[in-house]
């Protein structure tokens, strides 16, 4: 699917050149670089892929350099079997230095992150903290599971056999998501054809399953101590400039994820939309994408 050429019906929609980063073994990582300016890095999560940050894109490249890569397994990317790759935190987190190492930049990013890249991003810049202007926060998290909140039943259900079946086998996580990450607005079929368009196959599909077995949930689950030590260096930030924005029916990620944020960076500015779902970007676009726009910008 990688070297596959996007379907002309999303031209308008993602009007973009890919770009590509070989981590130095054959495995290629899709990325956009658009516009330049003072850099602009954003990270998706997991089942989504650059698409998820298109309409933000196109807001900002007039005057910023908008870099947004598709991690190893998603999106465009090259999808390697498990024998090639190790789909842990670790490789992620190893990724994104390496690319963004690759890549130069003379000044601190702006830094953008949804559902898991808040996890692999933020991982990156609490052991690089001098590298990030702002932070831009999209219903995620930088922490373990809140002591209040409970791991969501359907996650723990894909990490079983019958999970298996359902998500390399049916494309359940992608396609599912494109209805329940929503809440305010319904999506359209066209651009949820889009968002399952890179999983197309039990091969495909590797990265969507391995995320989710791979969210660490106690000592010993590989990555643990990865979000643990960022969790324990966030206060870094406490004078970083930070939105958060979040949607209020997000199922996983939900308010005891936002009460976290807010204990743990209290001078952030907090965007709450009761009514939107876990895709905010893209479920409430009209809204989000101009607060986000404004906020880079410093208006």
């Amino acid at each position: 699917m990688s070297d596959a050429a996007l379907p002309a019906q999303w031209a308008a929609e993602f009007p973009f050149a890919a770009q590509w980063f070989d981590r130095g073994d054959g495995v290629r990582m899709h990325y956009l670089d658009e516009g330049a300016g003072p850099p602009v890095v954003m990270l998706h999560g997991n089942p989504t892929w650059s698409f998820y940050y298109r309409k933000l894109v196109l807001a900002l490249r007039d005057a910023h350099r908008c870099l947004v890569p598709d991690h190893v397994g998603m999106g465009r990317s090259d999808k390697p079997a498990d024998e090639r790759y190790a789909y842990t935190l670790a490789n992620r987190v190893a990724d994104l230095t390496a690319w963004l190492d690759s890549l130069a930049l003379s000044a601190p990013v702006t830094l953008v992150v949804h559902d898991w890249g808040g996890m692999i991003g933020m991982a990156w810049a609490a052991a690089h903290p001098e590298r990030v202007a702002r932070l831009v926060i999209l219903n995620t998290a930088a922490f373990g599971l809140p002591a209040t909140k409970r791991f969501p039943w359907p996650l723990a259900l894909t990490r079983t056999p019958l999970g298996t079946l359902l998500v390399r086998g049916f494309n359940g996580f992608s396609w599912t998501a494109t209805w329940a990450a929503m809440a305010r607005t319904r999506m359209p079929a066209s651009i949820a054809a889009a968002y399952t368009w890179p999983y197309g196959s039990w091969g495909d599909r590797v990265a969507t399953l391995r995320f989710v077995q791979d969210i660490p949930l106690r000592t010993g689950d590989p990555g643990f101590e990865i979000v643990q030590a960022t969790a324990d260096k966030l206060g870094v930030f406490a004078q970083t400039p930070t939105l958060v924005v979040w949607g209020g029916k997000d199922w996983v990620f939900d308010d005891h994820f936002l009460a976290e944020w807010k204990r743990r960076l209290p001078h952030a500015t907090v965007r709450y939309l009761a009514d939107a779902g876990h895709y905010v970007l893209e479920d409430a676009a009209p809204e989000v994408v101009p607060a986000v726009v404004s906020f880079i910008r410093g208006d």
